[in-house]
């Protein structure tokens, strides 16, 4: 098994590391909590390694670190982001948003990278101006914008 030289480490208040880590897991395919013990919980999503710390009290979280997921589709942008701003999570702009926990994810389908990185300038342009009007991102409403419809 190949080692990972950097691992995220992300403080919780007491007691949620090991919640937090089984809500993550269950969000991503080929995701796993890896170990668990009082201080420390040890998870993949998506096979990249974190660390979860009980904190105590727990420092909060900012938009300083998210977590980027990239979306097949929109069924895959609309259960992440339905998912991750229930029970106490919050909408953010332009496909960010809070988890419960507090950390910031940006919930971003390939097709708005494909779309911004468009070769025409008003296209691009039309595109960006479409998702700074979201929260979640819209692929069909980034695909009437980049068209000019």
């Amino acid at each position: 098994m190949a080692t990972q030289k950097i691992t995220p480490f992300l403080w919780f208040k007491a007691g949620q590391a090991e919640e937090a880590a089984r809500f993550y897991v269950s969000l991503l395919d080929g995701s796993r909590v890896l170990d668990v013990n009082p201080m420390v919980t040890t998870f993949e999503l998506a096979g990249q390694r974190y660390s979860a710390l009980n904190g105590n009290p727990g420092q909060p979280f900012t938009e300083a670190f998210s977590l980027m997921v990239e979306c097949a589709d929109q069924p895959e942008v609309d259960r992440l982001w339905d998912t991750l701003t229930s029970n106490g999570g919050k909408p953010g702009r332009c496909g960010w948003c809070t988890d419960k926990y507090g950390v910031s994810w940006q919930i971003i389908p390939r097709a708005l990278m494909e779309l911004l990185g468009e070769r025409d300038p008003q296209k691009a342009a039309r595109v960006r101006e479409a998702m700074f009007a979201m929260n979640k991102i819209d692929v069909a409403a980034l695909r009437r914008a980049h068209a000019g419809t």
